[in-house]
């Protein structure tokens, strides 16, 4: 489980869609704070989702070849099967993200409520519904559980997080190389989805695929 999380966890914090984002509301006028609230309502996100699932267990994984560890390792190869999916369409139809001109202006105009409302609107809720059906395996009467949860939820924040404290303690220099990341983030967004999306949907088909029939 530990593994898995940490794949998982890696591929949410760097997802090129919330990063670009998160840049923007940054940029914003009080940008600061803004950042701030955008970050709490992330984590905010990734507990409300991990508690629903161990409410649902009760901090004890089920047994090997039961129906709920059946039905987690099959949601899991469902979303590595989406996820490839949705490289193939995507290198298929060749889409490339344009960006608006106003959104600049947008962004610089939002609201502390506005930015912990895209939060949860820009996770990108595959991998998020991946690391879920993972956290059913989740052991709570040990500590090393609650480690991997808190380590996943942090992982997953990481970037955000580098960027907020980039910003807070030198806003000057972090002007400047957050706009240049903007900037290749946007020019490289389609090879960086397809990228993570492939990989990661190869990881879950072949990892579950081996679990569930081992």
């Amino acid at each position: 489980m530990v593994l898995d999380l940490m794949i998982i966890g890696l591929a949410v914090t760097v997802d090129p869609l919330p990063v670009t984002a998160f840049v923007l509301v940054l940029s914003a006028r009080r940008g600061i704070w803004k950042g701030l609230v955008f970050i709490l309502a992330w984590l905010a996100s990734f507990v409300a989702v991990l508690a629903a699932v161990l409410l649902t267990t009760g901090g004890e994984p089920p047994a090997p070849k039961s129906p709920p560890s059946t039905a987690s390792l099959a949601a899991r190869i469902a979303i590595g099967v989406g996820l490839l999916w949705y490289a193939v369409h995507r290198h298929r139809s060749g889409h490339r993200a344009k960006p608006s001109g106003g959104m600049m202006t947008r962004f610089d105009r939002i609201s502390l409520w506005t930015a912990a409302g895209l939060a949860p609107l820009l996770q990108p809720w595959g991998l998020v519904g991946a690391g879920a059906a993972t956290v059913v395996n989740a052991d709570l009467s040990h500590s090393s559980s609650y480690i991997a949860l808190v380590g996943y939820c942090l992982l997953a924040t990481s970037s955000l997080l580098a960027m907020e404290i980039y910003a807070a303690f030198a806003p000057d220099s972090a002007r400047v190389r957050l706009g240049r990341l903007r900037t290749w983030m946007q020019a490289h967004q389609d090879q960086a989805l397809i990228g993570g999306s492939l990989l990661l949907g190869l990881y879950l088909v072949s990892r579950s695929t081996y679990q569930l029939t081992s």
